[in-house]
C-alpha cells in the first residue's frame, strides 16, 4: 500500500525515465526547467538514457525502456520513479518488467495517461500502489500551488496533492480501491494479464483526446466486458477535447446511460490532463462521501 513518509534525506535521487513515446526536441527546454525545478525543491534527478525521440517516436526499443526503469528499481540510491512521457507506446514495455522484482521494491512510480498502462500493470502483478501525476506539471501554468504541494507530500507527508475536489452526481458514498486511468490507455490492457481485477474497485477514467464517438465506442467495451456489474463506483475526471468543445450528452449523461442509475458517480474538475490536475493513488483504498470534499 502506497504511503508517504516524510523523507530525512537531504538530497532525494529520484530517476526520470520516458516509457512511452519519446521527447522531441522541442520538449528539450521543458526537461531542463524540470530538472533545474527539482533540484531547486531538494532533489538530484538521475535521467534514464531513452528520453529523447530517437527513430520516429521511439527513445529506445521496447526492451531497453523497460531495463532503463528496472535499473531505477535496482538502484538503491534512487527513491521515487517519475515518468514524464505520454502517447501511444507504453504498453509495450510490460512484458519485460521484472514484476517481483518491483514486488519487493518500496519505490513508488509516477506517471500518467499513457503511463495508465503501466501503473494499472504494477498493481495488478504486484499489489503495489503508484501515482497517477504527470510531474512536468511543476513547470507548467500551474506551477507555484503544484511545486508547494508536491515539496509539502514529499518532504513532509502533507497529501493536499492527492485531495481533490468532487461532486457527486449518483448516489452519495462510495468506497474501495482506486484503479483505472486514462479511458483509452486503460482499455489497452483489456484481455491481457494486465487488466486489473475490477471487483469492488473505484474506477477512475478521463480523457484528452477524442469526443462522443470515442467515449461511446469506450464505454460500450467496458460495458461488454462487464467492468459496470463489479465496481464500487465511478470516479471522473476531465475530458478536455469532449468539455472544451461542448459535446451534448456530456460524459456524465454518457455515463450513466452505461453504468446505469444505481452506481455511485462522482465527478471532478481536479483529475486529469490539465496542468492544474492534482495526483490520485492507484492502489489505494478510497472512500468518497457527499459533502466531504466538494
Amino acid at each position: 500500500m502506497y504511503k508517504q513518509e516524510p523523507l530525512s534525506d537531504k538530497v532525494l535521487k529520484v530517476g526520470i525515465v520516458c516509457c512511452s513515446n519519446g521527447q522531441t526536441r522541442e520538449h528539450e527546454k521543458t526537461v531542463k526547467a524540470l530538472e533545474t525545478a527539482l533540484r531547486q525543491l531538494g532533489m538530484e534527478p538521475v535521467f534514464s538514457p531513452y528520453i529523447y525521440e530517437r527513430d520516429s517516436v521511439f527513445s529506445g526499443t521496447a526492451k531497453e525502456r523497460a531495463d532503463s526503469l528496472m535499473e531505477f528499481y535496482r538502484d538503491t540510491s534512487i527513491r521515487c520513479i517519475f515518468d514524464i512521457s505520454g502517447g501511444d507506446i507504453a504498453n509495450e514495455v510490460l512484458p519485460y518488467l521484472d514484476y517481483e522484482w518491483i514486488a519487493r521494491s518500496n519505490k513508488s512510480f509516477w506517471g500518467y495517461s499513457d503511463l495508465t498502462t503501466i501503473i494499472n500493470a504494477i498493481y495488478t502483478k504486484t499489489g503495489k500502489a503508484s501515482v497517477l501525476y504527470q510531474i512536468r506539471n511543476l513547470v507548467y501554468g500551474d506551477s507555484e500551488r503544484q511545486q508547494a504541494n508536491f515539496q509539502s507530500l514529499i518532504w513532509h507527508g502533507n497529501e493536499e496533492l492527492f485531495q481533490f475536489r468532487y461532486r457527486f452526481v449518483q448516489r452519495e458514498r462510495m468506497s474501495g480501491v482506486v484503479v483505472g486511468g486514462n479511458i483509452r490507455c486503460l482499455l489497452k490492457l483489456a484481455g491481457t494479464p494486465y487488466w486489473p481485477d475490477m471487483k469492488e474497485k473505484l474506477l477512475l477514467l478521463e480523457g484528452y483526446g477524442g469526443v462522443m464517438p470515442q467515449m461511446v465506442t469506450y464505454l460500450n467495451q467496458l460495458t461488454q466486458i462487464g467492468v459496470f456489474g463489479q465496481i464500487n463506483g465511478i470516479i471522473l475526471g476531465t475530458f478536455t477535447n469532449m468539455e472544451q468543445e461542448g459535446c451534448v450528452p456530456g460524459i456524465v449523461e454518457l455515463v450513466k446511460q452505461y453504468a446505469g442509475n444505481s452506481l455511485p458517480i462522482v465527478k471532478t474538475d481536479e483529475l486529469g490532463h490539465g496542468v492544474d490536475s492534482k495526483g490520485v493513488i492507484i492502489g489505494k483504498e478510497l472512500v468518497l462521501e457527499a459533502n466531504s470534499r466538494n
